[in-house]
């Protein structure tokens, strides 16, 4: 196992330096200057090249590669064009509510979606199979930024059970922080609830044709313990799959979810800095996605053989 993931972790420095490449050599190479943002509509353009000269962006593009790179391996994120604070200080600053939003998020799509799965496999071709398959249908269409709207609609303005929008830290209110992430939760899973139940349901119904499912049905097995302990097992890797994949749309849903819910997170700073052009930030927040992205597919990996030791071969 220790071999494995040192491989694997190995087999991830590529990737990530083909995105650290890939993200700076886009952000100079698109239309846009950083420094005419910072400078506003009414500056004179020596104002402009002189916010430029200050910024770095005169020097070329691999020197400013360069040093980019070395400051990153000092753990310097850099400084933030747009906020004049460090990135590392912006990002600590934002990361709570991001990672609540996100871990709530895979917690209820999680617990509704296999379970739902699941029962649609089992009941296949019912009237149960047939709404789950619909509203699956339906949850995965939906834009986010519609069914939170709907929701704000419902919970907040029609029945004003839930806040509209803002975060409470978990330091300061543990209930109050949970209010405010219902919503922007529930409007995230309602995708991934949809994605991974028909991923769970087709997984199962391929394990309940096997033979190894009617010999259990043969030795008297329960209906719940063939469900529970032969076919969900055997057909989590491919649901495994589809859950590390999800956490890439995640990271997309996050951006329109806290922008919609005025979440202070990752997101909403990421639609900041895009729109001002901050360089160091979009580079950083985009670095650590990945990261985390490719972390996540690791544990998914590392999940894979404890489900089905034979891929350890």
């Amino acid at each position: 196992m220790p071999e494995f993931i040192v491989r694997r972790l190995v087999g991830t420095l590529p990737v990530l330096a083909v995105v650290t490449v890939f993200v700076f050599l886009m952000l100079r190479l698109i239309p846009g200057d950083p420094a005419a943002v910072i400078a506003g509509d009414n500056a004179s353009p020596e104002q402009i090249e002189l916010i430029r000269e200050k910024l770095g962006l005169n020097e070329a593009i691999w020197s400013q590669f360069g040093i980019w790179i070395t400051h990153l391996f000092q753990g310097n994120l850099g400084e933030s064009f747009f906020f004049k604070r460090t990135v590392a200080e912006l990002i600590e600053q934002r990361i709570e509510p991001t990672l609540a939003l996100a871990f709530c998020t895979l917690i209820i799509a999680i617990a509704v979606a296999v379970p739902i799965g699941v029962l649609a496999a089992y009941r296949q071709g019912t009237a149960f199979d047939r709404i789950v398959m619909i509203l699956s249908v339906i949850g995965f269409s939906v834009p986010g930024f519609v069914v939170g709207y709907g929701m704000i609609y419902v919970f907040s303005i029609t029945l004003n059970l839930l806040p509209v929008q803002g975060y409470v830290r978990l330091h300061d209110d543990v209930l109050g922080s949970l209010r405010h992430l219902v919503l922007p939760s529930l409007t995230l899973s309602v995708g991934f609830i949809a994605l991974i139940s028909r991923m769970t349901r087709a997984a199962v119904i391929e394990v309940l044709k096997e033979d190894y499912i009617r010999t259990a049905r043969a030795k008297g097995l329960s209906d719940k313990i063939i469900l529970i302990r032969h076919a969900l097992r055997n057909a989590a890797v491919p649901v495994l799959t589809i859950i590390g994949t999800s956490v890439a749309v995640l990271m997309g849903g996050v951006v329109v979810t806290e922008t919609v819910f005025g979440l202070p997170g990752i997101g909403r700073l990421t639609v900041e800095a895009v729109l001002s052009r901050d360089f160091p930030t979009i580079q950083a927040i985009i670095l650590m996605f990945s990261v985390v992205y490719v972390l996540i597919n690791l544990l998914i990996d590392i999940l894979y053989t404890i489900c089905d030791p034979r891929i350890r071969l």
